[in-house]
């Protein structure tokens, strides 16, 4: 797993929890946002793998994790949050940029509250560019001692600069611990295995739970176990979201003092794109723990399902790639995905596809622009054009007495032409009723022919 330079703003320690925020370094993503049809709001495909999500306008990941303590009736419980830069509001510091943020914590049993945290926090930022990313570039976590249980967590994000803010509940059960048992399984970008029970895990968690296929190599689980013994064997399996068995291995926990721990690897070249699980067993109880794991199918691309991805590379990719990915079963679409990327990438010997990155772009550009058009605006006509061949060089506005067909428009019309060098062509819009643009019939199939010629590149 490729571990990532970390800021830390704050660090919180007492004798019973322990709260940071921190912001791995600079990916250099640009910032992408799709919407209409899109999960534009991804906070429910992360509340559909188990994990706490707000949507925007200040969005937020929530994950929680449960450890053992020191006493049979207590139990350590690890909120975590991920927070986008691009939801604070900033400001200059001297050189550099800040944004503070406040969150407030509670753990509910009916109506009384159990415990709570309220704190500012601050993230620092060393260029304006960093200001706007949309990936994990915020973690905050706080660790709380309960008694196992079923409680209700209210968790509340607030944007001291600004007025955004969001607040989630969500109930969770705390599990007891005793010998024989694994905590649960958490996806980290860091830890320290910790010796005693009286002390917490030393670990950077990643809340979202996902990694990015082709970037990411391996993703790290941190698991503990406790019991007697010197060695705790476990099993590993990886599922995807129908309960198909994509990877298999095992592992041995060594002890480190009171307690078992250690970090699995998980390679994401076996796992492929989409939702999955991994789950862990020990091989002396059976007890079984499992964690939600979300592989991205890039840098700059939006989360989403594999079969969400396969609808939108429509205009992307000529119908017999699509097939190929379409009829790849679960087990294979790691390597057909892979397959796919080197097909359609131009530029190999970079670790992303340009290609594939300025198309998403494009679709995010013409859900902006074409929103009267159609929601959402990249399926518009004019959204469609773009979408697939880009930017036109230069487009000619005019109203004309003309009937294209009785059922396409009226006599007089406003009339768009999109001129495109590249391809020696042109391709017309005329306005309907309500401000929409529909090609006209001859441009329809000249824009099919040259999307054709495109996509078998």
């Amino acid at each position: 797993m490729r571990l990532y330079g970390l800021l830390l703003s704050s660090i919180m320690l007492t004798a019973t929890a322990c709260g940071s925020s921190r912001a791995p370094a600079d990916r250099t993503s640009r910032p992408l946002l799709l919407e209409g049809d899109t999960p534009a709001d991804v906070s429910e495909l992360y509340r559909r793998i188990g994990l706490i999500a707000a949507p925007p306008p200040l969005s937020f990941v929530g994950k929680i994790a449960s450890f053992a303590s020191s006493s049979p009736d207590t139990s350590l419980v690890l909120v975590s949050i991920s927070i986008p830069n691009r939801s604070l509001t900033f400001t200059r510091e001297g050189d550099r940029y800040r944004s503070p943020y406040e969150v407030k914590l509670a753990l509910l049993q009916g109506t009384v509250e159990v415990a709570s945290l309220n704190t500012t926090e601050i993230v620092r930022v060393g260029s304006f560019r960093e200001i706007n990313r949309t990936d994990e570039s915020v973690i905050f976590q706080h660790y709380f001692r309960v008694r196992p249980g079923a409680y209700t967590l209210s968790a509340a994000v607030r944007d001291v600069g600004g007025t955004r803010s969001s607040t989630q509940q969500v109930g969770i059960n705390v599990p007891a611990f005793s010998a024989g048992r694994l905590s649960a399984p958490i996806l980290v970008y860091e830890a320290a295995g910790r010796a005693r029970l009286d002390t917490i895990p030393r670990l950077l968690a990643s809340p979202r739970s996902s990694a990015v296929f082709g970037r990411d190599s391996t993703v790290a689980v941190y698991v503990e176990g406790y019991g007697t013994g010197t060695r705790l064997p476990v099993d590993y399996i990886v599922r995807n979201d129908r309960g198909v068995q994509l990877w298999r291995d095992s592992a041995t926990l060594t002890r480190n003092g009171s307690l078992f721990n250690g970090i699995l690897s998980v390679p994401i070249s076996t796992v492929g794109v989409g939702v999955a699980n991994v789950s862990l067993i020990r091989r002396d109880t059976r007890d079984s723990v499992r964690a939600p794991l979300f592989v991205s199918f890039g840098e700059d691309i939006p989360l989403m399902s594999f079969d969400e991805m396969l609808g939108y590379l429509r205009y992307f990719t000529n119908t017999g790639r699509l097939r190929a990915l379409r009829d790849a079963p679960p087990e294979r679409r790691a390597t057909v995905w892979a397959e796919f990327l080197r097909a359609t990438d131009r530029n190999p010997e970079t670790t992303t596809n340009e290609e594939m990155q300025a198309y998403f772009a494009r679709i995010n550009e013409a859900n902006i622009e074409f929103r009267a058009d159609q929601n959402p605006g990249w399926l518009s006509d004019r959204g469609m054009v773009y979408v697939s061949l880009g930017e036109p060089d230069q487009i000619l506005e005019r109203t004309v007495n003309q009937t294209f067909s009785t059922a396409q428009a009226m006599a007089t019309t406003r009339v768009q032409i999109w001129l495109y060098q590249e391809f020696n062509s042109q391709l017309a819009f005329f306005e309907e009723g309500g401000g929409r643009w529909k090609l006209t019939r001859p441009s329809e199939s000249t824009f099919m022919s040259l999307n054709a010629r495109k996509q078998a590149r």
